[in-house]
């Protein structure tokens, strides 16, 4: 056997960035199979598009084409068209060419996407698949015209390259991107981007979705109220689940002088009382500077915190959907018979990340149909900070706790019953499994919530079921009086020389009609 010196084994050695490494493993980021990779594109530009006009104080109005391109291949144009602030040409390059980047990476505050990597992986996916730059057409509205954009990445850099650059006369505000993509198919199916955009509207009830399909049929996802969300504010980090890690990384960048104040200052529900009771429990010299906490000190600290009883966290960093809106978004799109939601109260899992669960049912009406076949259950809709979470349903904690569920208890046969669950979970940091952003890791305190939650949801719809029921039985009862009772009344009018009398009360009472409104 030959001996390899260590000098020739690193010959190879070769740093690769972040872009690179997508590139080479584009399935983690949601790019894997003919469907899914189209849908992850549309999903990409939407987000973006919607976060851009909620920042920007405007109702979301999108919209999304899907283009043949070639009839013989797997070949589309996809257009994302939004109506928000428009983005200035310096930062045109690092928006959609560079990884890792964008507003939302560094703040501890609740958005859609989280990773910086979402619309320059769909501009990497486009020159991988087709070879051909993303078109980037955008204006802030201000006297400089519209600006248009051909976008490329360089992968060894990371870094967005202009490959054109020209101004457009017009008076417009917004952003428009179009991508050329291959080896990607179109269908209206569960994992499609049809199905994408319905989900969307559902969970975002203030944005009007316009929706064109490769054969020109047109659809509009009307918006249900004109309220727009209000933004959602950075919050301190919890203490419960605190790890050490996590406290020396903001010793290091806190503005306090002492760590007594910057436990105070710098973490969420922690009071100066508190602060007296970590005195008693943690033999250290608090007075001294945050930047010399060591890791043995923050260990310390830390078992302090998991030894302490701490109010929940506060929800001002949190933008739930809320039990109203979801039930319109329900509503709007899906046409039910029956529609209710729950919000539950803020919990926090490791790490003392703070986050909400909210649930909603729709029963009847469209509910449980999610192809458009006519075949009808239980259809489980997942969603993280109201984006949808299409693929990997069954590896997610949403589904496994929905699932560990006896839906026999609150009437439901999940074979058959016309029932569409939602589940959004609501995060500063929402944990997700992999990059692709696409299933929820099982943390025990996010499970156990997703459980409460649709089973209070459930119980809800047991009731509306079992008065269901009693109205039909009602119903069939006033029915067979309807039919014999005006017969007897009629008989026994004659037996005695009389005049039947009015038997039309007495029906409506006993189908439960009270002024003319079935009861």
């Amino acid at each position: 056997m030959r001996l390899v010196l260590a000098k020739d084994i690193f010959k190879e050695f070769k740093e690769h960035s972040v872009s690179e490494f997508f590139r080479k493993n584009a399935s983690m980021l949601g790019y894997t199979g003919k469907i899914r990779s189209l849908t992850t594109v549309v999903h990409e530009g939407v987000t973006n598009a919607i976060d851009a006009a909620e920042e920007a104080g405007t109702l979301p109005s999108v919209f999304v084409a899907i283009r043949s391109m070639d009839e013989d291949s797997n070949h589309y144009k996809v257009v994302v068209e939004d109506n928000a602030s428009g983005i200035p040409d310096e930062f045109i390059p690092r928006v959609f060419g560079r990884m890792l980047a964008g507003t939302k990476l560094h703040r501890n505050v609740q958005n859609r996407g989280q990773q910086g990597i979402g619309i320059s992986g769909g501009v990497m996916f486009t020159q991988a698949t087709s070879g051909k730059p993303a078109k980037i057409i955008t204006s802030t509205g201000d006297d400089d015209g519209i600006s248009y954009n051909e976008v490329m990445i360089d992968v060894n850099k990371n870094e967005g390259k202009i490959m054109d650059h020209k101004r457009l006369e017009g008076d417009w505000r917004g952003t428009r991107v179009e991508f050329e993509v291959k080896e990607v198919i179109y269908q209206r199916s569960r994992y499609g981007p049809y199905n994408y955009l319905r989900m969307t509207a559902i969970a975002n009830p203030h944005v009007q979705i316009t929706f064109e399909e490769p054969d020109g049929s047109l659809t509009v996802f009307e918006r249900a109220t004109e309220e727009i969300p209000e933004e959602p504010k950075p919050i301190p980090p919890h203490p419960a689940g605190m790890r050490a890690d996590g406290l020396l990384e903001l010793s290091k960048n806190t503005r306090s002088q002492s760590v007594g104040t910057f436990l105070v200052s710098d973490l969420s529900r922690f009071s100066r009382n508190k602060l007296e009771k970590i005195e008693d429990m943690v033999d250290m010299d608090l007075d001294k500077d945050p930047s010399k906490l060591t890791w043995d000190e923050a260990e310390r600290l830390v078992s302090a915190f998991r030894r302490m009883d701490f109010m929940a966290p506060p929800t001002k960093g949190l933008r739930p959907i809320g039990e109203e809106n979801i039930e319109r978004g329900l509503k709007q799109i899906l046409h039910p018979d029956f529609a209710c939601a729950v919000t539950r109260s803020p919990e926090v899992y490791q790490g003392g990340i703070p986050f909400i669960v909210e649930t909603g049912l729709a029963y009847g009406g469209d509910a449980g149909d999610t192809r458009g076949s006519g075949e009808r259950g239980l259809e489980i809709i997942r969603f993280a900070n109201r984006a949808p979470l299409i693929f990997n349903q069954g590896g997610c904690a949403l589904t496994s706790a929905a699932k560990d569920i006896d839906w026999r208890r609150y009437e439901v046969n999940t074979e058959r019953t016309p029932l569409t669950l939602f589940i959004n979970i609501v995060s500063t940091h929402v944990p997700y499994t992999s990059a692709g952003k696409q299933s929820v890791a099982e943390e025990p305190e996010v499970y156990e919530e997703v459980r409460q939650a649709v089973m209070q949801a459930a119980r809800k719809l047991r009731r509306f079921l079992r008065k269901k029921i009693k109205r039909k039985e009602r119903r069939e009862r006033a029915n067979l009086f309807e039919k014999y009772l005006p017969i007897i009344s009629q008989k026994a009018a004659d037996l005695v020389g009389e005049d039947p009398p009015e038997v039309d009360p007495l029906i409506k009472e006993i189908a439960g009609v009270k002024n003319g409104e079935e009861k």
